[in-house]
């Protein structure tokens, strides 16, 4: 053999096995690192000031939810029960599916009570929620701009109805990242009991234009918690994490010549992944909960109900997960309002008050966010299907808040006398989004992140601002 050939090899040989090894030692020093993916933000000068709360729980009533069988009580509105609806209310205004038809005033079909030292006004369809009145802030004067489920789960998630923008968990873990190493900062339940499964959208938890690593995780709440997580049949563990170390090693010296910042996404994701296949089976096993726990929450692990997820919420906020998503399916009543309604408070209401009362009693409620609301309203005047309904509503409807940094047992925000518009204290789905933020140390029109060469932010470019007047 020549020596230039020789020498040929003797090169070719040394950048090849010297590009690996540099990759296993870059590999390793990651895997020694405390942050990594769902620990690291690539936001930097964050959070802007000291956050009031660490973690955002929200819980997502799919469907829109209506307000006055909730937290709504309009007196007028129960005394015009079936009396024509005043044109001037309605006259030239967005309604879903009740245009040209003779619109007609429906009252509350439910008694409303005061609750606590507060008073709060709740609806007897939710009599473990009242139990908690004085830990609620209550928002009655919401409005949003899209009509239609879809894109108005889109606008309340991401700021806009236009597809391809980042989730407000994937903005937030982006920007703060998680305290959590072995679980992804952003991930998101789902739960069915009422009318029918409505669909929901997996770009409801996309990170958009974020790098994919920021993305929320769907876990499935029956089976498989994660899709594909598991090893293949006769592929050891240790098999598994020489694959990975492989793939990452491939992918880092491709990288060195494509500067594609997906990789290091995909590297970020296959870490993960390998690191889930112990964490997320100790996080469903909840043989380690007392029976009084189970019984609080009414949850039957692994039957995938609202209930067990919110106990899975609350483990997860333990481990230190940054932004967890709870979807309850559906709140779509358009007739038969008070039989769904009774099915998806059944489902949901104790829940609710156990997760709010377990995170006091263990010492996370001054660092935990919760929320609870819809992607809209539902109309004050009548919809018959089977039974009295509502329709979709945007001009009024109700959410609350809890925990860390909210001032506790307030209403806030008033609609007129019929209920169809926010009047006092009005708050847009981008003054929440602002506040959200605040609450979790950042100034909404600071966090931004460059797109098609626009500086792109959660709040849009349209004004927003923080609720002061709510928060402690």
């Amino acid at each position: 053999m020549s020596l230039s050939l020789q020498t040929q090899i003797n090169r070719r040989s040394f950048l090849s096995r010297s590009g690996i090894g540099l990759g296993a030692t870059a590999l390793g020093l990651m895997a020694q690192q405390s942050n990594s993916f769902g620990a690291e933000s690539r936001a930097t000068g964050l959070p802007h000031f000291a956050p009031r709360v660490k973690r955002v729980i929200y819980l997502y009533m799919s469907g829109g939810p209506s307000q006055f069988e909730t937290f709504d009580y309009r007196p007028t509105l129960a005394k015009m029960n079936g009396q024509p609806m005043p044109e001037s209310f309605t006259k030239g205004q967005p309604i879903a599916q009740l245009q040209g038809q003779q619109l007609k005033c429906q009252g509350p079909m439910v008694r409303f009570q005061k609750h606590g030292e507060s008073g709060q006004e709740i609806s007897d369809f939710m009599p473990w929620t009242a139990k908690v009145a004085d830990e609620l802030c209550i928002i009655r004067s919401m409005v949003t701009e899209q009509i239609n489920h879809d894109p108005a789960h889109t606008f309340m998630n991401t700021g806009t109805a236009l597809n391809g923008r980042p989730a407000m968990g994937s903005w937030v873990n982006y920007g703060l990242g998680s305290e959590c190493e072995d679980l992804p900062g952003f991930i998101v339940l789902t739960s069915f009991a009422g009318r029918n499964p409505q669909p929901i959208s997996s770009r409801q938890w996309s990170a958009g234009f974020l790098p994919s690593e920021y993305q929320g995780v769907h876990f499935e709440t029956t089976g498989d918690a994660v899709q594909y997580l598991g090893n293949p049949r006769g592929v050891t563990e240790g098999q598994q994490q020489r694959l990975i170390q492989s793939l990452s090693q491939l992918d880092r010296l491709r990288n060195q010549t494509a500067h594609d910042p997906e990789v290091e996404s995909r590297l970020a994701s296959y870490e993960m992944a390998f690191r889930m296949q112990s964490s997320v089976p100790d996080l469903l096993n909840v043989k380690d909960e007392s029976k009084s726990v189970l019984d609080m929450y009414g949850a039957q692990p692994g039957d995938g109900s609202f209930a067990s997820n919110c106990l899975l919420a609350r483990r997860m906020a333990e481990r230190g997960v940054r932004f967890i998503q709870l979807y309850h399916r559906d709140w779509d009543h358009h007739g038969d309002l008070v039989r769904f309604m009774n099915i998806c408070c059944n489902a949901t209401d104790r829940a609710v008050w156990a997760l709010l009362t377990d995170l006091k009693l263990r010492g996370m409620q001054d660092e935990t966010l919760v929320i609870w609301g819809g992607e809209f309203g539902r109309t004050p005047m009548f919809q018959g299907k089977g039974g009295p309904g509502r329709d979709h509503h945007i001009k009024s409807f109700s959410m609350w808040m809890a925990g860390g940094g909210i001032k506790r047992g307030i209403t806030y925000g008033s609609t007129d006398e019929l209920g169809y518009n926010s009047v006092e204290n009005v708050v847009h789905v981008r003054d929440l989004h602002a506040t959200i933020l605040q609450q979790l140390g950042i100034h909404h029109e600071h966090f931004t992140v460059k797109h098609q060469g626009l500086d792109s932010k959660l709040t849009g470019v349209e004004p927003a601002h923080v609720v002061t007047d709510i928060l402690s």
